[in-house]
């Protein structure tokens, strides 16, 4: 049978300022584990810690832009664009623009602090 999300729980940040994340699907509002869906609104400005992440990481930029550093360089991933960091890459996303920046971030498995390994 299909499992209705009714609503998703917001969840603890990181980064400064903080961003909002909406978790719709994972460890904390489905008690999934496998994947996880959450939908960010970050501020401009923001920038988060580095981590090299046990799960892979696909994100889907709906309005504004991401910078994402890694291992050798620096890539802006527009609305419309999406990007994809692979299990044990290090990374760190940040919204320089004035704007922010709104997107949707899923992870496989599902994220978890523990799994996320942060500079």
């Amino acid at each position: 049978m299909p499992k209705l999300i009714e609503s998703p729980a917001r969840v603890e940040t990181a980064g400064i300022p903080p961003k909002q994340i909406d978790e719709y699907v994972g460890r904390v509002n489905s008690r999934d584990d496998h994947v996880s869906v959450a939908h960010m609104r970050s501020p401009g400005g923001w920038i988060e810690p580095g981590q090299r992440p046990e799960f892979e990481e696909i994100t889907l930029v709906l309005r504004g832009a991401l910078q994402v550093e890694y291992e050798g360089g620096v890539m802006e991933v527009r609305a419309g664009q999406a990007v994809v960091v692979g299990r044990g890459e290090w990374v760190r996303y940040s919204t320089p623009d004035p704007a922010g920046a709104e997107y949707v971030a899923v992870c496989l498995p599902a994220f978890s602090l523990d799994a996320d390994h942060r500079d």
